[in-house]
């Protein structure tokens, strides 16, 4: 006779053989056509012109050989240079690309401002006026304002701006 946990084992089985595909954890390049020709074309491209036009040198060539974004030190100013670089038009400038596919957000408890310290350090370089303060220890990120140019990310001092890919 079945044990109660093997008919529980069978019961949820299926819902473990389901794989997800995993989800990438980091940003690509604004002005994307279509994200799964980063891992069709990019791969085979050998002048990785887009990282070496971006004057931000936010544009890292990861492990795998497509393109990705670091905003350790700067930001993205949307110069539209890394889409007219791109040879295989992976990167190409429309109207509606021009947008990095993440939601910006400010983790309150690594926040200095929110954890009672005055820091403005997000605010200050954020030039679309998307980071706003209630009070002085309460920043909040407007996301329809929020470009996601990742220049408060490299300026937080604590880390404290987190991102959600879209």
């Amino acid at each position: 006779m079945a044990s109660r946990r093997d008919f529980f084992k069978k019961l949820i089985e299926p819902v473990h053989s389901v794989k997800e595909e995993p989800r990438p954890s980091f940003l690509r390049p604004p002005y994307s056509v279509d994200n799964s020709l980063f891992d069709k074309e990019c791969i085979a491209c050998d002048s990785k012109a887009c990282a070496t036009a971006c004057k931000e040198n936010i544009i890292v060539i990861e492990a795998k050989g497509t393109p990705i974004l670091n905003f350790r030190n700067s930001g993205c100013t949307f110069c539209q240079d890394c889409a007219k670089a791109c040879p295989s038009d992976v990167l190409k400038v429309t109207e509606e690309n021009e947008k990095i596919y993440a939601t910006f957000l400010i983790n309150k408890e690594s926040c200095m401002a929110h954890n009672g310290s005055i820091c403005f350090s997000c605010k200050e370089p954020c030039i679309d006026n998307a980071i706003l303060f209630k009070g002085m220890f309460e920043p909040i990120i407007d996301v329809e304002k929020c470009t996601s140019c990742g220049f408060c990310l490299s300026r937080c001092p604590t880390n404290a701006i987190e991102y959600i890919l879209n």
